[in-house]
């Protein structure tokens, strides 16, 4: 892992920068990089856009770690609204959130009552959509001590509700085990890269054993998606594993159709353009929020030249 990334993933997790960085002018200019605004109505502006492109989008209202039930009420009640106004917009969204933020440090239990809420909403309103497909409720993955916990709850969750989707890290060894584990649940999938900073001992420190691994398992979900039809989305603005993706997709003769692309808000917007036209499922993750900077940090520490970008934009 670079220096520079670890720095980045250092200051994601430190409280006091967290506290007082968020009020710095040229922070939150440069903010606008990787999100539109701290609101859904912000978010709605710009999937109304994407969709004039064939781009759906996945919402996500960033927070993490709450601190007690209450908080959980109000992001659970936030979701329940967040619904409706996706109803009202007719657009096909998707919503994404982390169990932290719904009180998986204070009680599993309460937990799961405010997913499956949330779901049963999204289940109930979205599902009746002309888009034709089953709209998914995604779960994020966090960091690894919660790698394990995530995924049981996943396979209870899913038991209830088939359409429920889990976010997987190529950069953790046992993914390739869970992985295995989770198909017979027939899982809805997203393979992302991973951004949390973890041990070498639980994570490959290198970023071409990583790409590795992650061709590796997009392979195997490939391979599941063609035979026994689950979705999985390959969440990756790495334009060298996306054109390894497509060609083994080729080979193994899978239909474009079947190929999604998950990718971020104002990341590579023209590669985003080019794979929709191309024919590819592609969707995009809009995230909001007031309680923004830990992500933001990871974001830059995904890719320690953004800081770069981020630097020229300001200035």
């Amino acid at each position: 892992m670079s220096i520079s990334r670890n720095i980045l993933l250092k200051m994601s997790e430190s409280t006091f920068l967290k506290k007082h960085v968020p009020n710095i002018w040229f922070v939150r200019k440069a903010l606008k990089r990787f999100m539109p605004g701290e609101t859904e109505e912000a978010a709605f502006i710009e999937s109304k856009k994407l969709a004039l492109l064939g781009i759906p989008t996945v919402y996500t209202r960033l927070g993490e770690n709450i601190k007690n039930l209450d908080e959980a009420d109000e992001v659970k009640n936030h979701y329940l609204q967040l619904i409706d106004k996706i109803k009202s917009q007719n657009l096909d969204i998707e919503i994404s959130l982390k169990l932290t933020q719904l009180g998986f440090d204070i009680s599993e239990e309460e937990t799961y009552n405010n997913f499956k809420a949330i779901i049963g909403k999204a289940n109930a309103i979205l599902n009746n959509t002309v888009f034709g497909e089953s709209t998914t409720s995604w779960i994020d993955i966090e960091g690894s001590l919660y790698t394990q916990r995530t995924i049981d709850f996943y396979k209870r969750i899913k038991f209830e509700f088939d359409n429920v989707g889990l976010c997987l890290q190529a950069y953790l060894y046992r993914t390739e085990k869970d992985l295995n584990e989770l198909i017979d649940f027939r899982p809805i999938i997203r393979l992302v890269k991973g951004a949390y900073k973890e041990p070498e001992n639980i994570a490959f420190p290198q970023k071409r054993a990583v790409d590795e691994n992650y061709f590796k398992l997009s392979q195997r979900l490939m391979k599941e998606i063609k035979e026994k039809n689950i979705r999985s989305a390959f969440a990756t603005h790495d334009e060298k594993l996306i054109g390894k993706i497509i060609n083994e997709a080729r080979t193994i003769h899978l239909p474009k159709d079947k190929l999604e692309f998950q990718m971020l808000y104002g990341i590579k917007p023209e590669l985003q353009k080019e794979l929709a036209k191309d024919g590819y499922k592609v969707r995009v993750l809009i995230s909001y929020g007031a309680s923004w900077y830990p992500w933001y940090m990871r974001r830059l520490a995904e890719r320690p030249a953004n800081v770069w970008f981020v630097l020229k934009n300001i200035f």
